[in-house]
């Protein structure tokens, strides 16, 4: 388990939606210094917010960034693009993009930041899934997002001999800008943050954090036509 207070936090992704909940949610919870990414740092807002220049794709973008905030105890991936390319008729270098945001992004900031981590003593990483982890509805974006999934997994056991616990967050509808489009129930990102929160401290490996995200991640064991009932229509 992480304790929140006086943590030193990064939150990549920081300067909107649920990133941005998520700093303002960890200033309430007592972490002493929170670094908020953004590929314009100028775009973050909270007044007690260490802003931080962040390209997560970039390697040059996440050693500087890295080189800066050595004191991190608790880093959250929660940077991401939602593409959506369609893997028959989109250009492939869209897929690559999103790939190069979702999988491989998170995977060069948790590199730069496990050394940092470990030499401050242990703590604790968050990653930023989706609900589309687990269901492919939108090409490129679920594919990137299910391979983010199996990097946590696979992360979760090579960490924890080196004192670093990772949670994976999974959440569908979210009212932020990216779902700005969706007409269905959405969570608050204030709700979403409280609940990531909420499993750091207390050590769990997954944080559901919606109905819609329990109910698809319970389908998993079932017949695919019970996933996708237009294959057996």
């Amino acid at each position: 388990m992480t304790s929140i207070e006086g943590s030193v936090a990064l939150v990549t992704g920081g300067s909107r939606g649920i990133g941005r909940s998520l700093v303002q949610a960890l200033y309430e919870r007592g972490a002493s210094k929170v670094y908020a990414t953004a590929r314009d740092p100028r775009t973050v807002t909270h007044p007690d917010a260490v802003p931080l220049a962040l390209e997560v794709s970039d390697p040059a973008s996440v050693a500087a960034a890295a080189e800066r905030a050595q004191d991190v105890t608790v880093l959250i991936n929660n940077a991401g693009a939602s593409v959506n390319a369609n893997f028959l008729d989109s250009p492939v270098e869209d897929v690559r993009r999103e790939f190069e945001t979702n999988f491989f992004g998170p995977l060069l900031v948790t590199r730069a930041f496990v050394p940092i981590i470990e030499r401050n003593g242990g703590g604790h990483i968050l990653n930023v899934h989706s609900v589309l982890s687990w269901i492919g509805l939108l090409g490129s974006y679920s594919a990137s997002k299910a391979a983010f999934w199996s990097q946590t997994n696979s992360l979760r056991l090579d960490l924890k001999p080196r004192g670093i616990d990772v949670t994976g967050l999974h959440v569908g509808y979210v009212d932020t800008d990216m779902a700005a489009h969706v007409d269905a129930p959405k969570s608050s990102p204030e709700s979403v943050a409280a609940q990531a929160l909420d499993g750091i401290q207390s050590g769990a490996f997954e944080v559901l954090a919606d109905d819609l995200s329990r109910h698809v991640k319970a389908q998993l064991s079932e017949d695919l036509g019970a996933m996708y009932p237009q294959l057996v229509a």
